[in-house]
């Protein structure tokens, strides 16, 4: 079988599409002849970083869809021919391949309705905005969420997800994309490039504050969210945790969450790990009856997948990049 390998730690540049040895299931593990892959940030970080935990050559890649070649022992619920999809364990090896191995309990069974493309746009990027949106924050009695970079993936989701919740949704995004955000679902869009982000929202909450805020950008901005936030407000963070320490005890009564998607698999849970194929599956009940987008943007064939992690490391894609490994389906 072929994969894009990593020979070692570096550019994005250096990956080979190239021979490696064919991918067998061991016990609880599935086979799965890989159709469709979602670019995600996370995805070049590891190409450039490696891990401790790889062997090398590698393949890496989070998110897949694809079709079950492959059962191994004690696996239920799958048969050779399933249409399926995973969001997978950065410490193994990953969807960038034609064929690989993934675990069954995080695994999720495509509808007849949703397509491998759609399937692999909804995992690492909509299961994380799923997993802050309606496991994490609590909008019960709230009435308005902050979701940073709207227009990427996780806050594109996260954007429809809100507004599903009957939530009023303020976005951060550049002006040439405020747009794309207001069709996913936001009411109001902030050019944090030339505003101030933190006066535009006590302006438009008459002083009070949103009920709810999505960080995705760092901890830096976290920690600022701080003083955009509601008393008793709740603040989801995935790219770092605010810093606390200006904040009064008994003062602003906030409530933090660390949203960390592909930890279920290093957690030891197996709750964890289930929960990854019950999210996944959730969002593609909505893509089947017509409430969610899963807002794929653009289809590379397999070789121009390098081409589609250069763009997604530039920042500036809207929705998802889909790399289809195999093109026939």
């Amino acid at each position: 079988m072929k994969a894009w390998l990593i020979e070692q730690p570096g550019s994005i540049d250096n990956l080979v599409w190239g021979e490696i040895e064919d991918a067998h299931a061991g016990e609880g593990q599935l086979v799965i002849k890989v159709f469709s892959t979602a670019l995600n940030p996370v995805d070049y970080q590891m190409i450039q970083s490696g891990s401790r935990n790889w062997i090398y050559p590698h393949y890496t890649g989070v998110d897949l869809a694809g079709e079950v070649v492959e059962v191994g022992q004690n696996v239920d619920g799958f048969q050779v021919g399933d249409r399926v999809a995973c969001h997978t364990d950065l410490n193994k090896k990953g969807a960038f391949a034609e064929y690989t191995v993934v675990d069954a309990l995080a695994t999720a069974k495509i509808p007849i309705a949703v397509s491998f493309d759609q399937a692999a746009a909804i995992l690492c990027a909509g299961m994380t905005a799923y997993q802050a949106i309606v496991q994490k924050l609590n909008s019960v009695q709230k009435q308005t969420i902050l979701i940073h970079a709207g227009a990427g993936g996780v806050g594109g989701f996260a954007i429809q997800l809100a507004k599903e919740l009957g939530l009023k949704v303020f976005t951060t995004a550049s002006s040439v994309n405020h747009e794309w955000v207001k069709s996913l679902g936001a009411d109001v869009a902030i050019d944090y490039n030339i505003e101030d982000v933190t006066e535009r929202i006590l302006e438009e909450t008459n002083g009070e504050g949103v009920d709810l805020v999505l960080n995705t950008v760092s901890s830096a901005e976290a920690t600022k969210d701080l003083d955009r936030l509601a008393f008793s407000g709740q603040l989801a963070y995935i790219a770092g945790a605010p810093d606390l320490s200006n904040v009064k005890p008994f003062s602003l009564s906030p409530s933090i969450h660390e949203v960390a998607l592909g930890a279920a698999h290093s957690s030891g849970s197996v709750r964890a790990r289930k929960n990854l194929s019950f999210m996944a599956t959730e969002l593609m009940k909505k893509i089947e009856r017509g409430t969610l987008d899963p807002m794929i943007t653009e289809v590379l064939p397999r070789e121009e997948l390098p081409a589609g992690l250069k763009k997604v490391k530039g920042r500036h894609v809207r929705g998802k990049i889909i790399v289809r490994i195999f093109d026939t389906f």
